[in-house]
């Protein structure tokens, strides 16, 4: 779907314009999207499978949930919308705690531009496995981690292991410390 996105400046601020995703990719606006990292009071964190579909980093596992801000739409709902879309899970913004706003400019091979900021949630997740519904078009397959297979797959990461997105490395390791944080 091609959704009507807000566009900010290079730092982040809104400009009061928007423009559907796929210009947004082809002239390389800066734009904000949502994640949110889920992890088990037991200490497993979920990472969710990049869609074969996916125009970017398809197969890629990575953050448990993540989507574009659609226009009018302030972080926290599209945070609750992305999650009931990708995994069929239902939350309120009471359960999300903000870790930060991430920076991400990339370019792809396929002339896609995506300069992003990633405003990044965690939260506790309850919820068995087999109960969560993968989006088709957007996950393949959803799995835990232990916080030490975290750590491993960050410290592995651009060894063709198939997880996390090699530019990304310190945005990993943030995200393992204040889940590590909050279980502490």
């Amino acid at each position: 779907m091609d959704e009507l996105i807000d566009i900010v400046d290079a730092n982040g601020n809104p400009t009061g314009k928007t423009a559907l995703k796929s210009v947004i990719h082809q002239k390389g606006y800066y734009h904000n999207t949502c994640h949110v990292w889920y992890y088990t009071k037991s200490g497993s964190i979920l990472l969710a499978q990049r869609s074969a579909k996916k125009a970017i980093c398809p197969l890629m596992w990575d953050v448990s949930v993540a989507g574009h801000i659609d226009a009018g739409e302030t972080a926290e709902q599209a945070t609750i919308r992305e999650t009931k879309e990708e995994i069929g899970l239902s939350i309120t913004s009471n359960e999300l705690f903000k870790i930060g706003v991430f920076k991400c400019f990339s370019n792809y091979k396929n002339g896609l531009i995506d300069n992003e900021f990633h405003i990044t949630f965690i939260a506790q997740i309850n919820t068995p496995i087999n109960k969560l519904t993968p989006q088709i078009d957007e996950v393949d397959a959803l799995k835990y981690v232990s916080i030490n297979e975290f750590q491993k797959l960050i410290d592995t990461i651009g060894n063709n292991n198939n997880h996390f997105a090699p530019s990304n490395k310190t945005y990993y390791q943030t995200v393992l410390t204040k889940i590590s944080q909050k279980l502490a």
